[in-house]
């Protein structure tokens, strides 16, 4: 048995003083009174005076470039950095090489994981214009869902065809994940900004090519498709504060439609491209701090469902270039729960609206079986935080295979003590503790 005494407990809504028990992989007891002498001498014990305890965050949106391009991530390597960060759950993106748009490629990346990865997960199932037989076969309760890009995207999986994707929200009975952004206006916008620059357009005009009306634009297809055939929408990576118009401000359980926003979104601005250059180019791009604001805001009101990274890293070497060469995306799972306890410090959030977003709105969003909270019964994800210690993103304690961070230099206010993976140990005082033992997650639907 193991014993997470005397933590500050932060779950549901509330944070109190109590202990954890776990048994094998669960969660046995939780005390909010003194632990029975017994069960103290039974039990191996963290002492966790004056830390944080909450549930291992689950992260929706990652890339882990694995099979194909793992030159610059695997599953190994990121679900590694992942522990680190208190990310004890992920759900994987499709465009990989191959890229995981039928059946048989979802079940190979399942079999790469197991035994490889040191966090739980899951694999989305993505679309293209030609695949949607395969679609409606995926009924896998440890498929997370349907990855539908409506903007740019690898290889053929740019889903621009009207019937096509009419067709995906009408006839598939799965949650369906979107990437929105639209791609005659991104076009459009790419040939005003070359009749000036040429072909090496500056980083600072990423966010005026891969536009607000852009993301606006397709973000309102999307839930107009979704409104008319009555499909289970959830729109990833919203960027921009025109797009909160378009979400309800509401409870979780009283939506269809739901949103997500990353890290990367709620930290950065436009002003950073100065500072930071493509090491900060995402798709959809960081834009204003108007934007930033109001997406802040916006999580606060219950527009925004869940917060997660769009983790995805690449070489420095493929990030070099300008708008339209550098490639687009970063590496974030390792600290992306360290960036909002920052803005917790900050007094932008309370820390339990934080564990709401990160750790039980993506359980109940995606019906994940017995993760995401602590409770009796319930797998023994956890994680314990220390307030009071601060940490230096560097160079030497970077675990992603690419070996950069955009947040290098930065000093955060928080430090990740420990993760505990379906009761065991897996990270701690910042070394990774054992082999890989995560879990394929289940979906209750």
């Amino acid at each position: 048995m193991l014993l997470i005494r005397n933590a500050t407990i932060i779950n549901e809504g509330t944070s109190t003083k109590g202990s954890v028990l776990i048994k094998n992989d669960k969660i046995d007891t939780i005390y909010h009174n003194i632990v029975p002498e017994h069960i103290a001498n039974q039990s191996t014990i963290i002492e966790a005076e004056g830390l944080y305890l909450i549930p291992g965050v689950i992260d929706d949106q990652v890339h882990f470039r694995e099979p194909g391009l793992t030159h610059k991530g695997d599953i190994q390597s990121e679900s590694s950095a992942a522990i680190a960060g208190g990310v004890t759950s992920y759900m994987e993106m499709p465009n990989t090489i191959p890229q995981t748009i039928t059946i048989d490629e979802w079940e190979k990346k399942n079999e790469l994981a197991h035994g490889k990865s040191y966090a739980n997960y899951a694999f989305y199932l993505g679309s293209t214009n030609d695949n949607l037989a395969e679609l409606k076969k995926a009924t896998s309760k440890h498929l997370c869902g349907i990855k539908v890009f409506m903007g740019a995207s690898t290889g053929n999986m740019l889903v621009d065809d009207k019937k096509t994707l009419q067709a995906i929200f009408a006839e598939v009975d799965m949650l369906i994940a979107t990437h929105c952004e639209k791609e005659s206006i991104i076009r459009k916008n790419i040939d005003y900004y070359k009749k000036e620059f040429g072909e090496d357009i500056p980083i600072k005009y990423h966010p005026l090519i891969r536009s607000a009306e852009a993301c606006y634009e397709s973000s309102a297809e999307a839930i107009e498709l979704a409104d008319r055939y009555g499909s289970r929408l959830h729109v990833l990576h919203l960027s921009t504060g025109q797009e909160m118009r378009l979400f309800d401000a509401k409870p979780l359980s009283e939506k269809k439609i739901t949103a997500e926003v990353c890290v990367h979104h709620l930290w950065f601005t436009d002003e950073d491209y100065d500072r930071l250059g493509t090491r900060i180019k995402w798709n959809p791009a960081v834009k204003t701090k108007r934007d930033r604001d109001e997406l802040r805001n916006a999580v606060l009101e219950n527009k925004l469902d869940v917060i997660a990274t769009d983790h995805a890293p690449h070489t420095l070497q493929e990030k070099e270039g300008g708008a339209l060469t550098a490639a687009s995306g970063g590496p974030l799972v390792q600290h992306s729960l360290q960036m909002m306890m920052q803005l917790v410090a900050d007094g932008i959030y309370s820390k339990e609206q934080v564990i709401e977003k990160m750790c039980h709105a993506p359980a109940k969003l995606f019906g994940v079986k017995q993760r995401g909270f602590i409770r009796k019964g319930y797998f023994a994800d956890l994680v314990l935080v220390n307030p009071n210690k601060s940490y230096t993103v560097t160079k030497d304690n970077i675990l992603y295979k690419c070996g950069w961070s955009p947040l290098e230099g930065e000093t955060l206010s928080s430090n990740i003590q420990t993760t505990i993976l379906n009761g065991k140990v897996v990270f701690h005082n910042g070394e990774v503790v054992g082999k890989p033992n995560g879990q394929a997650l289940e979906f209750v639907r």
